[in-house]
């Protein structure tokens, strides 16, 4: 299954699909040298534009997307930002209009009708890290949130580490800060990225739990019951 990366970043969510089995090639309009496979340099806001005008490329069976998600952050909210937001809602409509199949990722307070969302504790992380993806065709046995097995969740945003003299019970501050690059890399499962690309990557279990499926899809399988999915 030949997946292109939009968006892409540094790689978490290519990651999670070249471990289902994907063949995964990568776009970002910066230069990503850490990212782990193919890349080219581009935009893809233009890319998908083009796509839906001249129809479904064929050397791409399903389309990954992670627009900029800045305008739906709460910082944002509360700042009052709004400059990346549209490119969410035309990025969702591009892709239908192209036809593959295809995943939409951002952040949970984004606005997302259909979504499902992925947690870091349903998967064995030490994160919590919510995110929501639209997945076309729809995925199957959306693992819920368990919460009550990382009652504590590192947090692993920003780019900094835990300070001498904070607090260290969990109870404020930045005592949930990882400890140095080493532990928040082991916090998302990804073992090459900086600590500023970290802050804002997909853990690449999401993406292989998402992908295991699209491939059993691509290769004829039904995936089984589906599941109510997340409205709004």
């Amino acid at each position: 299954m030949r997946l292109l990366d939009l968006f892409c970043g540094a790689g978490g969510a290519g990651r999670g699909y070249a471990d289902a089995g994907a063949r995964v090639i990568g776009m970002d309009i910066e230069d990503q040298p850490r990212y782990p496979f193919d890349f080219v340099r581009g935009d893809a806001m233009k890319v998908l534009r083009a796509f839906a005008k001249g129809g479904p490329p064929s050397t791409f069976d399903v389309i990954h997307a992670s627009p900029p998600c800045h305008d739906h952050t709460p910082l944002a909210a509360r700042s009052g930002e709004d400059g990346t937001g549209p490119l969410l809602g035309e990025t969702i409509d591009l892709l239908e209009r192209i036809g593959l199949p295809y995943i939409v990722e951002n952040v949970s307070n984004a606005n997302m009708p259909n979504s499902i969302r992925l947690c870091g504790s349903s998967f064995g992380l030490p994160v919590w890290r919510h995110r929501k993806f639209i997945v076309s065709p729809p995925l199957t046995l959306v693992p819920p949130c368990a919460h009550h097995l990382v009652p504590a969740p590192l947090d692993v945003t920003g780019t900094g580490s835990r300070r001498a003299g904070d607090r260290v019970d969990g109870g404020g501050g930045n005592s949930r800060k990882p400890r140095n690059l080493a532990e928040a890399r082991d916090a998302l499962g990804i073992d090459w990225m900086t600590r500023r690309e970290l802050s804002q990557a997909i853990p690449p279990a999401y993406t292989e739990w998402i992908g295991r499926q699209l491939l059993a899809w691509h290769d004829g399988e039904t995936p089984g019951v589906p599941v109510e999915e997340e409205k709004g």
